[in-house]
């Protein structure tokens, strides 16, 4: 809207393996997307966790399914937390995954029992309701923002790739949630603008478009709303009690993993660091580096993408927040600064292309995935420079691609369905796997066309200045 994308990330339910917590999805989903409208899209993004709805919302079904308006309901009566706090992990109480304080909000250090964080930001809903027809909806999307709804799934829309789905089958039976998160006109065909659950490998980036006005697929039939309450102009917070960091439900959510490993050659026997001491020195390509651009004296006094000035007004171009150290410890920081600052640039160059096409949310770029590949490292630790050989070299697909597990392969090839992956139904039960229902999928890449070493405050200052933000190595004390 006016040039601003108000709208959360895109996710996929379906990882690491088949979950369908579509519900949980789109009510996280929806209520972030109306945080973002309600904080005029500023820094930072604040993604809320389904995670702790499939883990803690009754009377639903966690991976077994639900409803949104339930899931509503439960944040009105309780409390949600964001993605850093608490990740998706695929699993909720129906199936091992069971609600308690460290399922709401956790952190874990390295080769120590994982635990509740003594305060974390909290996030409720002052109402919530039901909405159902075209004109009510589109009246409740246009003054609060995107909605949750049931559909029905054809067949052909699984299929979808793209365009104005109208399902000719008349199949009316509602087995699925999404959030609907806008409408518009083509070519004099009316159209609801939805976002799926399944990755952005599916469909427009992971959305799809659906006539509007007739009912099809259900869509005007089962739709629900909650409103935000602003906790965070005041910072509103949750303090943990003695009684829930001693919580007995918490003991298998605080078993921590092995990283790093100090025999690992990455660590070289330092407890806690993430990177090698040193990065490989490289220099790739022929475009002109931002100190080539901008000489010392043309540098602005400040550069702040969460906050770029343009248009009258200022502008959050950057990715969205992670937290490496859960569900488990991994020392992936070395994977996570670069796909951060590299999705960073990517909305960097699509604000400055005017692109409104290429991406109808934020860019996140998969660390997993680099973790997968050992594009630099493991776990372990590992060599920044490298993540960007592999952009250059290979791609790096987005986040929905592979879900962040902090854990790294059980096995030394990186095959393709270790980058890009979808699994299908049933649900696993509590302590089964079925990792032969997932199989690989086609999916976007981004490159970096060139890539480069360098160090020193000028260079640093006019290369942010002049593309975006860049990763370091810092000493962390």
């Amino acid at each position: 809207m006016d040039g601003v994308n108000y709208l959360t990330t895109v996710r996929q339910q379906h990882l690491p393996e088949y979950c369908g917590s579509c519900w949980a999805q789109a009510a996280a989903s929806s209520l972030s997307d109306r945080i973002k409208i309600m904080r005029k899209a500023q820094w930072p993004e604040i993604n809320l966790s389904p995670q702790v709805l499939i883990s803690c919302e009754d009377p639903d079904f966690g991976c077994h399914g639900g409803d949104s308006f339930n899931a509503f309901e439960w944040i009105y009566n309780n409390e949600i937390t964001d993605e850093t706090c608490s990740t998706y992990q695929g699993r909720g109480h129906d199936n091992g995954l069971e609600c308690s304080p460290i399922m709401k909000c956790k952190n874990c250090n390295p080769h120590e029992p994982c635990f509740v964080p003594d305060e974390y930001p909290i996030y409720k809903v002052s109402e919530y309701g039901h909405v159902i027809g075209e004109e009510a909806m589109m009246k409740e999307i246009y003054h609060r923002g995107p909605i949750a709804c049931g559909i029905a799934v054809p067949d052909a829309l699984e299929e979808y790739t793209g365009g104005i789905f109208n399902d000719t089958t008349g199949d009316l039976n509602i087995v699925h949630d999404i959030s609907v998160v806008g409408y518009g006109v083509e070519n004099g065909t009316k159209y609801w603008l939805v976002r799926n659950s399944w990755g952005t490998h599916w469909g427009e980036h992971g959305f799809f478009r659906v006539v509007r006005g007739v009912n099809n697929i259900a869509i005007e039939s089962e739709c629900e709303f909650g409103v935000p309450v602003d906790t965070w102009t005041n910072k509103l917070t949750h303090k943990t009690t003695d009684d829930e960091k001693n919580d007995p439900r918490n003991a298998d959510q605080a078993q921590n993993g092995p990283y790093p490993q100090m025999s690992s050659s990455f660590l070289k026997g330092e407890k806690g660091g993430c990177r090698v001491p040193k990065t490989s020195t490289v220099d790739t390509g022929d475009s002109l580096r931002g100190w080539e651009m901008l000489a010392a004296d043309q540098l602005p006094e400040t550069v702040d993408w969460r906050a770029h000035p343009a248009h009258g007004r200022t502008w959050n171009l950057l990715s969205w927040n992670k937290n490496q150290h859960i569900p488990q410890y991994c020392g992936s920081c070395w994977a996570q600064g670069t796909t951060s600052s590299l999705a960073d640039r990517f909305n960097i160059m699509n604000f400055r292309n005017n692109d409104k096409t290429s991406e109808l949310a934020p860019v996140a770029l998969s660390a997993q995935v680099v973790v997968n590949c050992q594009a630099g490292g493991s776990c372990n630790g590992g060599d920044p420079s490298q993540v960007y050989d592999y952009a250059f070299k290979t791609g790096i697909p987005h986040a929905t691609c592979m879900q962040y597990v902090a854990d790294n392969l059980d096995k030394d090839t990186c095959e393709p369905i270790d980058v890009c992956r979808d699994c299908s139904p049933p649900a696993p039960n509590k302590g089964e796997h079925l990792r032969e229902n997932c199989r690989a999928v086609d999916h976007q890449k981004y490159y970096a066309s060139d890539y480069s070493s360098f160090s020193g405050i000028t260079k640093m200052k006019a290369e942010l200045a002049a593309y975006g933000p860049i990763s370091c190595g810092i000493q962390a004390t």
